[in-house]
């Protein structure tokens, strides 16, 4: 059973969807970084001062100014700004990925389209072939 799971885990296609998930989570947390701290404050800022990570509804448990005041009082909330924040990052994700996929589509189109050499001819022709030349040298 264990090499069963090791040749099933060697395979080029785990490994390659291995790979793939390792850079898409590393690329998922930059993608998080990019919208909380560099996308989303000056935005606040044009909007007057708002920080989306403190917009939220207290559902239960009082009143309180920010959302980590909240959540460490065990206030039950309604997290619209992360929601906000998270939805950003989703699309940048989503066209990061839209884009990958056209350019390895267009590749692959370019390849298609390229000229592929020029088959041989078969074995009967270059046998034909040289016996007309070898025809025309006798005449």
């Amino acid at each position: 059973m264990l090499k069963e799971f090791r040749e099933f885990a060697m395979r080029g296609n785990v490994v390659d969807m291995a790979v793939g998930i390792i850079i898409g989570a590393a690329f998922g947390t930059i993608v998080k970084s990019l919208v909380s701290d560099v996308i989303m404050p000056p935005i606040g800022l044009l909007l007057g001062g708002i920080d989306f990570t403190n917009i939220f509804i207290t559902l239960k448990g009082g009143s309180f100014e920010t959302l980590k005041a909240a959540q460490d009082a065990g206030a039950v909330t309604m997290n619209i700004g992360s929601f906000v924040n998270t939805l950003i990052s989703f699309v940048i994700v989503a066209f990061c990925v839209f884009m990958l996929i056209k350019a390895m589509n267009t590749m692959k189109k370019k390849e298609e389209e390229a000229p592929s050499k020029p088959q041989s001819p078969p074995r009967q022709e270059v046998l034909l072939e040289e016996i007309r030349d070898l025809l025309a040298k006798r005449n």
